[in-house]
């Protein structure tokens, strides 16, 4: 039954808690897996054999195509020396494919041989060419009033600009790849309905789990390391005081808006009273 892991955190291998989520019960995968890259996660260290590491992605993407609904979508974090073989894994699966994200940050690592990295990519795929997507739910505002606008505001793309949660940061966990709030919660919003279940399979520091929380939906998360379990319950626990992070987008004022009064209308003002 889907209701014993409903508004749960687990502590276990991912592999060995993902069959027994009932099939066809998820609205929503979204999550940040290991990159492979040799990361301290506490526990674990993320440094497989890339074989290894291919093999173990195909099974835990496996278990969530079974798990997703049809109209379901799946959102993978992923860095760039994997990105491109885990999209041509998604698609050899049969996801179907509907956008490559460039999540673009300001801060990063500094280089002084070769260019400083400055993105993230996020894969997004669905199950089946029915699927949701509330675009009202994530609209910016318009840049210019123009008459062929859509004035309730424009698609955000696929090239998103969320900061990093800075270590100085007060809302920073102590975890190595925390993700902005406001980043998962356009995920969210555009792809899951008030009550629906999002997993996070890898449930790390709890933003994913926290932003559902917030937005009203039902979550799963994930994880090995009973540590970042426990972080994420803590953050459950504390009232919302407001996302960590937004996109600089959503607080603009289209330029060029049209007066109270245009000209026709004070025309036709005039005319009445001659």
């Amino acid at each position: 039954m889907i209701d014993s892991f409903i508004n749960q955190l687990i502590v276990g291998d991912v592999l060995e808690v993902l069959p027994k989520i009932p099939s066809a019960s998820v609205q929503l995968v979204c999550t940040d897996p290991p990159y492979n890259l040799g990361k301290n996660y506490g526990k674990t260290v993320d440094k497989k054999d890339w074989d290894e590491y291919e093999r173990f992605t195909r099974q835990w993407l496996d278990e969530c195509q079974r798990i997703l609904r049809s109209d379901g979508s799946i959102y993978v974090f992923m860095g760039v020396r994997f990105v491109s073989k885990q999209f041509l894994i998604m698609e050899e699966m049969g996801f179907l494919f509907n956008g490559w994200i460039t999540w673009h940050y300001t801060q990063g690592t500094g280089r002084t041989i070769g260019f400083s990295p400055r993105h993230e990519d996020i894969l997004y795929f669905t199950k089946s060419a029915n699927y949701t997507f509330n675009l009202d739910e994530v609209r910016i505002p318009q840049k210019y009033y123009r008459g062929r606008n859509n004035m309730e505001g424009a698609n955000p793309g696929d090239v998103w600009k969320f900061s990093h949660v800075h270590y100085s940061n007060p809302e920073r966990e102590d975890h190595p790849t925390q993700k902005p709030e406001a980043l998962i919660e356009r995920i969210l919003r555009a792809s899951s309905n008030e009550y629906d279940i999002v997993l996070d399979p890898f449930v790390g520091s709890g933003t994913t789990v926290r932003v559902a929380q917030v937005l009203n939906r039902r979550y799963i998360g994930i994880d090995i390391n009973p540590e970042y379990v426990a972080m994420s319950r803590k953050r459950l626990e504390r009232p919302f005081q407001g996302f960590d992070s937004m996109d600089p987008r959503t607080d603009r004022r289209s330029k060029d808006l049209p007066q109270e009064h245009d000209t026709k209308r004070q025309q036709s003002s005039l005319t009445l009273f001659t």
